[in-house]
């Protein structure tokens, strides 16, 4: 089994591509080991002790070193750890724990007023077929949060999450595209 690894905007992840699908559906994140609790392999990875952050997207794993980790030392743990892992078809996650996160299923941070559903709906077509899909392939996501006042609210993920770029990506990428598209869009904010 051969697992190809390749960089991200953010230089403290790297995205770990295993050849096959990671998660049948949805995204999964842990920022802390014990979220990992409820995945062995999470688990495992945060147990490396040089580790931040795992994310679990469709055909990828994104890890997070602590800052001042360098990769070169850390990354034959990691794919090895990755290596035992698909190569004994384990299970992602312990039986009874929340394997996945539905996107927008988060508390969200604003109200969305009924008022607002067809400007939210354009809101959420547009970041699920031309947002997402370039953000999954730097090894993240993002996640709607909600929309007032002509503020949309999006939560970052993965390899998104902490990037010197992400800021840059939703004030030039991001709010550019929404705003483009749909007028009554004024701002967008990570949450």
């Amino acid at each position: 089994m051969l697992i190809e690894t390749e960089t991200t905007p953010n230089p403290a992840t790297l995205k770990f591509l295993p050849g096959r699908t990671v998660m049948d559906a949805g995204t999964r994140d842990f920022a802390t080991p014990e979220e990992a609790e409820a995945s062995p392999l999470a688990e495992m990875l945060f147990a490396l002790g040089d580790v931040t952050g795992v994310f679990f997207g469709r055909d990828f794993v994104s890890v997070t070193a602590a800052p001042g980790v360098e990769w070169h030392g850390l990354k034959p743990d990691v794919l090895a750890i990755l290596l035992d892992h698909f190569a004994a078809n384990m299970p992602l996650f312990r039986q009874g724990s929340a394997g996945f996160s539905v996107p927008g299923a988060d508390e969200p941070v604003a109200t969305d007023d009924p008022a607002d559903a067809d400007v939210i709906a354009q809101i959420r077509e547009l970041i699920d077929t031309r947002v997402r899909p370039a953000v999954a392939n730097d090894g993240g996501d993002i996640v709607y949060r909600g929309f007032d006042k002509g503020k949309v609210y999006l939560a970052m993920q993965g390899a998104c999450a902490g990037c010197p770029s992400s800021s840059a990506t939703l004030k030039s990428g991001i709010e550019q595209l929404l705003k483009y598209y749909v007028p009554e869009v004024t701002e967008v904010k990570a949450v």
